[in-house]
């Protein structure tokens, strides 16, 4: 039986799920987290054969609390999910002699300069870009690309502090926001469609591959307050409109040097049928992106990544869907005071909606610029694309939220 160490096993909340699946696939897992034991989710909780308390910012104590762990049972691997913890689990597969990602083979994912440099020099196309950690270089970079550009953490996730400059006003504008970033990434603004390519490997093998369409683009989603973020999982991964990301994909990993679990690629698609690089990460999409392959697919793609990691396999998966996720922002401030639309919404589109998961009356609203999620999420789906774009619409503009 595999020994496995699961870093942050039950934060951010889907991290439970890939837990429990590791369990179910038959390895003996053991979690390292700054929850305590008791505010474990229970998917988690109940998969764990021993837990770890302790700061994972402190990777003196991680390495400590291991080292008496494995004078008791043996460690096999250590996985981690979770984007600011990944080079913490590199340091210890070197620390203790494991396989996986080692940390050469990780920073490429977490510094966005360093990884588009790798790209650059494979012949991949990636947006015209340079790093900066001053305000004397984000100008001169600013002046070397043009405008309009974007400005974001070299080490950041999502679109957390990502601003697009459209002129030297705007930039003026924008750099004392981003005082606290250390390093910062300037580079080409793509005008485009948006679209993630996302893969489960094993051996450097991609066992499953899997494309997300954002409507509209995640920056837009970041800016506006009044947006309600969408995103469409393709069932139609053929059609010719997808081949060039699919491709950049697959010679992304390769030039990465890839082996075994998730990633999650953005990828841009240019008016003129240009496909460029965005960015790529060594984990799964956030905002319940993995439950809508779920859905697409009536499988289990936690348990697929937790074979392929333990036993270097996955069971084939079919797109049999395309899902569709709308997140929505509630009016005003305060607590959640009313919903409308709903039940007309639900009537029409019946078995097509697959899930509703929104904040309750009387619960405080959320902060929509910490959660893409916002004030809940709502999943559709149909073998039909036209179909699952008017459901999502629909749920756009006539399912309302309202605070106060």
């Amino acid at each position: 039986m595999t020994n496995v160490v699961m870093i942050s096993p039950g934060y951010p909340a889907e991290m439970a799920y890939f837990t429990r699946a590791l369990a179910a696939v038959g390895a003996t897992v053991i979690g390292v987290g700054d929850q305590p034991a008791h505010a474990l989710p229970e998917a988690a909780r109940g998969a764990l054969a021993h837990y770890e308390h302790v700061s994972l910012a402190d990777e003196g104590a991680v390495l400590t609390a291991l080292r008496g762990l494995s004078r008791h049972a043996r460690i096999d691997q250590v996985e981690c999910l979770w984007e600011p913890y990944m080079l913490l689990a590199a340091r210890l597969r070197e620390a203790f002699g494991l396989p996986g990602m080692s940390v050469a083979a990780t920073v490429p994912f977490r510094d966005k300069e360093l990884m588009k440099r790798a790209l650059d020099s494979a012949g991949i196309r990636t947006p015209w870009h340079a790093s900066a950690t001053t305000v004397a270089e984000v100008w001169e970079a600013a002046d070397k690309i043009g405008y309009p550009l974007i400005v974001k953490p070299i080490a950041g996730a999502g679109s957390a502090d990502t601003y697009r400059v459209d002129s030297a006003s705007d930039l003026g504008d924008v750099l004392p926001h981003l005082r606290h970033v250390p390093e910062v990434s300037v580079e080409e603004f793509v005008d485009g469609e948006e679209f993630t390519y996302d893969t489960v490997c094993a051996g450097g093998q991609i066992l499953f591959e899997h494309i997300l369409w954002y409507r509209p683009r995640p920056l837009q989603m970041a800016q506006h307050e009044w947006v309600s973020p969408v995103a469409i999982s393709l069932r139609e991964l053929e059609v010719p409109h997808l081949q060039g990301g699919r491709q950049m994909g697959q010679q992304v990993l390769a030039a990465l040097g890839f082996d075994t679990g998730f990633t999650h690629m953005e990828w841009y698609r240019k008016h003129d049928g240009e496909v460029v690089f965005g960015e790529i990460g060594a984990r799964p999409p956030g905002v319940r992106v993995v439950d809508m392959m779920n859905f697409a697919t009536d499988g289990d793609v936690y348990v697929g990544w937790a074979d392929a990691v333990v036993h270097g396999r996955m069971s084939p998966l079919e797109q049999r869907y395309n899902v569709g996720s709308i997140c929505k922002r509630a009016h005003g401030s305060g607590r959640i005071s009313s919903v409308s639309g709903l039940d007309r919404l639900l009537a029409e589109y019946g078995d097509s909606v697959l899930a509703v998961d929104l904040q309750p009356v009387g619960a405080p609203r959320r902060d929509w610029r910490a959660s893409t999620i916002g004030d809940g999420i709502v999943f559709v789906r149909n073998r039909d694309l036209p179909r699952v774009i008017e459901m999502t619409e629909r749920f756009a503009s006539d399912l309302q939220l309202y605070a106060q």
